[in-house]
């Protein structure tokens, strides 16, 4: 592969990925933290509007402490997340991040008085909002695109990855077609855009992944997230993991995936995440997915020991075949 000699202004400080942090400085001009917010939205995937039963990995309770503890009301919500995360870090604003389920699955009326419910608090200063490309009909860009006129937004799609033989295997219930196709709408009306991935889906070679990394690539996404295939209770793929189906990857594996993927990532997409975490009450595989930071201290180690770099290797002139 071809190195890439170009130099992005966040590696001024020896940075070999593009954070979230870094990106929120330089947009905002200080510290900005992510409020998790929980709408109680339901998913197509389980709701029979699509399909019943969900990816075969997914338990919302997993990832999600609002629908964990039951803070149901927005303001709430917001309230706890101020309050938690300026204990813990020097932040005054926040962007609200509608995170678990399908958020922009319910009626647009509803879905535009949940948004602007969290937008009243002078403290909010954007939405990121994740969902389905399943699930983004022109109504819901239509309302998208409005606020993004108002406030930063970013609309963040569920790919996973881009061979439809892995969507498929998880139950995804879209394939790949749908989400280039949620993309090119969501584009046309200049919407912000994140993806999120998961590395290390059984039968999925390093070519695989590399190309769905090329793929995201071209896209010129906003930003992305890297997730490694973990386990948690009460899931199919539990079940799949504890008769042997399925292997987990090592953390020195899923480094390995990761930095590879990096390398061809454009320098100017932002890495949100690096890697899943999992609550110790939920979590079954790996036991690493557990530990904090376990997994981005790995892939920056990966990365150094490569002498490399995220966009190292991308080629802004890659067409996809």
């Amino acid at each position: 592969m071809r190195e890439n000699v170009s130099f992005p202004f966040w590696r001024v400080d020896g940075a070999r990925i593009y954070s979230q942090s870094a990106y929120f400085r330089h947009e905002f001009g200080a510290p900005v933290r992510k409020i998790s917010v929980d709408a109680h939205f339901s998913c197509p995937n389980i709701d029979g509007t699509v399909g019943r039963g969900g990816c075969i990995f997914c338990d919302a309770r997993s990832f999600s402490p609002g629908r964990q503890f039951g803070l149901e009301d927005i303001d709430a919500q917001i309230d706890d997340g101020i309050v938690k995360l300026q204990r813990r870090f020097d932040a005054n604003k926040f962007i609200a991040y509608f995170q678990p389920s399908t958020n922009t699955h319910a009626p647009v009326e509803t879905l535009e008085r949940v948004f602007r419910t969290a937008l009243r608090r002078p403290e909010i200063v954007g939405l990121a909002i994740g969902t389905r490309p399943d699930a983004v009909g022109e109504p819901v860009l239509a309302l998208l695109e409005e606020l993004s006129r108002e406030t930063w937004l970013v609309l963040e799609l569920g790919l996973q990855s881009s061979k439809d033989a892995s969507l498929r295997a998880m139950n995804r219930g879209h394939n790949y077609a749908c989400f280039v196709d949620a993309v090119e709408r969501a584009k046309r009306r200049g919407l912000r855009l994140g993806a999120h991935l998961i590395l290390g889906f059984p039968g999925e070679t390093r070519e695989d992944m590399i190309l769905t990394a090329r793929r995201v690539a071209a896209a010129r996404f906003h930003s992305v997230k890297l997730h490694n295939l973990y386990v948690v209770r009460n899931t199919p793929l539990a079940s799949l993991w504890r008769d042997g189906s399925v292997k987990i990857q090592s953390l020195d594996e899923y480094a390995q995936c990761a930095a590879d993927f990096l390398e061809v990532l454009s320098p100017e997409t932002v890495v949100e995440r690096l890697a899943g975490e999992a609550s110790a009450e939920f979590l079954l595989a790996p036991e690493w997915t557990g530990v904090k930071h376990a997994g981005r201290n790995a892939i920056e180690r990966e990365l150094k020991r490569r002498g490399s770099w995220q966009g190292k290797f991308f080629d802004p002139d890659w067409i996809d075949q």
